[in-house]
């Protein structure tokens, strides 16, 4: 199975996001949409990285007070998403197979890969979209080889 097949069913919608834009705009919008990770664009269109709930995570931990309650003066967290996100984006082509993606994905840690075609956003994929098709992948499989063993086919 390719990525490609993937992006068939799932759809190529990105959701994407300003890298002059606030974290805090970056986490109404993975709530709104329901979604783990940005791809961040510049002022072209082009991607500048991704930003996702690890990556917020990881800012609020470090510099974010209003989270500790025992801070005085609540205020907004003034981080932009410039200067959270991931600038080295690990990237896929609708081509790649599978496997190759999960293993890809496994190594660098990371739970969303955004595709690539012709040096355009293709689409993105979650761990979870590749763990689903794996598995669809394997019962289809399993299917046709227990069938073969029974002679149905």
């Amino acid at each position: 199975m390719r990525i490609s097949d993937i992006l068939r069913q799932k759809g190529s919608d990105v959701v994407t996001i300003a890298v002059d834009k606030t974290v805090h705009d970056a986490i109404c919008n993975l709530n709104e949409h329901g979604i783990g990770a940005l791809i961040v664009t510049g002022e072209g269109g082009e991607i500048s990285g991704i930003i996702t709930e690890r990556d917020i995570m990881k800012e609020c931990g470090e510099r974010c007070v209003h989270l500790d309650d025992s801070a005085q003066g609540h205020s907004a967290c003034p981080a932009l998403v410039k200067d959270v996100m991931t600038k080295d984006v690990v990237i896929g082509v609708p081509d790649d197979d599978l496997n190759y993606v999960m293993a890809v994905m496994t190594k660098n840690k990371i739970r969303h890969l955004p595709i690539l075609e012709e040096g355009e956003l293709a689409g993105i994929i979650s761990i979870g979209d590749v763990v689903n098709a794996h598995v669809e992948e394997s019962v289809y499989e399993n299917r046709l080889l227990k069938d073969y063993i029974q002679g149905t086919r």
